[in-house]
């Protein structure tokens, strides 16, 4: 394909980027390549945040060296992905991502690169060659075939995230008027919608986030395409899904993405039970519970404290779980089993959805089983509870609760008094304690009869 668009360039007096803006690595990685005859950019969501004013919290780069050709640059350079060969540039305090300019092929017969794959050489046409690799159902599995950079803008998701940043002379180039968009707070895609959803509906997920992160809309035809494409989220790989949930849920818009994943119908195919159950009431009263957790844990990211994705799934999926262990004690379960097997059963029906990792499992079971013992003061062995692996967590689902739900804040007040007291009375006598000698004690062992030396 040839490169037939022309860009929109920017020159530095016309937009609020300088490279007092840009993480010290980031320059040290444009320059080394400028240096070497590459063309070296600044793309995606970092220059998109930067026009914004907003901080990003990484920086990539795109060029057209080969990941080969990167590899050589950068003592520090680690080749990873299968789906997309990507170099990270290991750094003291962060990594620098660094990808090959790509173009957007739509047959399998076109796919080969122009270039060669790890060694970084012209291409052969060899069976080494990095090859685009669709599922039946259109999915991209594998998308290495190397391009221009107007093309390497063509392919990615939404206009705002196609700006680059040209370090050889300071200005924004724009292929696809991802600067009218962003002025216009619009999140809009790239080509056909349907088209790019169906290539990877991860977008889908990825529209509702920037639109919630940045307060945009999503423009018209786009979000058509969202609601047409939804049950077709089940065609990603459910480990990818659930690091979409997390960053979905922990952006610091949680709640404002959960009503648009509702909305959009994007809710239901990742959670079809918990949509079912969220579609009826309980004893005349809707469950509008994860709606406030989330804007608590909104809060709470704002803040700068962070939540932890065993508290997160707790408090989203809490308030059902407990109506389900609820169910099995009236079946004559003890509680411990029936909070056991209402996770169990949840964990498994959403196994083949989004994978949630076994120990981020057990500790939502620990949070919401924590909860019975949390109601009853001083109960047995009090000083025990502090101790228990989830009650920081636990603590924080109470606290939760009470601000939201007008849950007891008497018995919050008494563990947290508790646990204070614990603490210290816990740290005096640890201050108290002989100190430990540390190393092993050599063993004395018997004398050799030396007489035969």
């Amino acid at each position: 394909m040839k490169e037939t668009h022309t860009p929109r360039i920017i020159p530095r007096s016309d937009h609020p980027i300088s490279r007092a803006m840009l993480s010290p690595n980031a320059l040290k990685t444009l320059y080394r390549l400028r240096d070497n005859g590459h063309t070296a950019w600044l793309v995606g969501g970092c220059v998109r945040d930067l026009l914004l004013g907003r901080e990003p919290k990484d920086f990539d780069v795109a060029t057209d060296a080969v990941p080969g050709r990167i590899k050589k640059l950068f003592r520090n350079c680690r080749l990873v992905g299968r789906r997309f060969r990507l170099a990270h540039l290991h750094f003291r305090d962060e990594i620098i991502e660094v990808s090959t300019f790509r173009a957007h092929v739509q047959g399998e017969d076109d796919a080969v690169s122009r270039e060669a794959g790890a060694d970084g050489d012209a291409g052969t046409g060899s069976s080494r060659d990095p090859r685009r690799l669709v599922s039946e159902e259109g999915v991209v599995l594998r998308d290495n075939v190397f391009g221009t950079p107007a093309e390497d803008a063509l392919r990615r998701d939404f206009t705002v995230n196609a700006l680059a940043y040209d370090i050889a002379d300071f200005s924004i180039i724009d292929f696809v008027g991802g600067m009218e968009d962003l002025r216009d707070g619009v999140i809009r895609t790239i080509g056909d919608p349907g088209s790019r959803f169906t290539e990877d509906p991860v977008r889908m997920l990825r529209a509702v986030r920037f639109a919630a992160l940045l307060g945009f809309e999503i423009e018209d035809a786009t979000w058509r395409a969202v609601v047409e494409n939804a049950p077709s989220l089940t065609l990603s790989t459910p480990p990818r899904l659930y690091e979409e949930v997390l960053k979905l849920f922990l952006s610091g818009e949680g709640e404002r993405t959960y009503q648009l994943m509702r909305r959009g119908g994007l809710f239901a195919p990742l959670f079809p039970g918990l949509d079912a159950w969220l579609a009826q009431e309980t004893e005349g009263f809707p469950h509008a519970g994860i709606g406030r957790n989330l804007e608590w844990v909104d809060r709470r990211i704002s803040s700068g404290e962070k939540v932890s994705p065993p508290l997160l799934l707790s408090l989203m999926f809490g308030e059902y779980l407990e109506e389900e262990a609820a169910r099995l004690r009236g079946r004559g379960f003890p509680p411990q089993e029936a909070m056991d097997g209402a996770v169990a059963a949840f964990l498994g029906a959403q196994a083949p959805l989004v994978a949630i990792p076994h120990r981020v499992g057990v500790g939502v079971r620990g949070i919401l089983t924590l909860q019975n013992r949390l109601r009853r003061i001083p109960g047995k062995r009090p000083e025990s509870v502090p101790a228990r692996s989830w009650f920081p967590e636990a603590l924080a689902y109470l606290r939760c609760q009470c601000e939201g739900m007008g849950g007891d804040a008497g018995i919050l007040a008494w563990w947290e008094r508790f646990a204070r007291e614990n603490a210290i009375s816990v740290g005096e006598k640890q201050a108290d304690a002989p100190k430990a000698r540390h190393g092993r004690r050599r063993r004395r062992g018997k004398k050799k009869n030396r007489t035969g030396d």
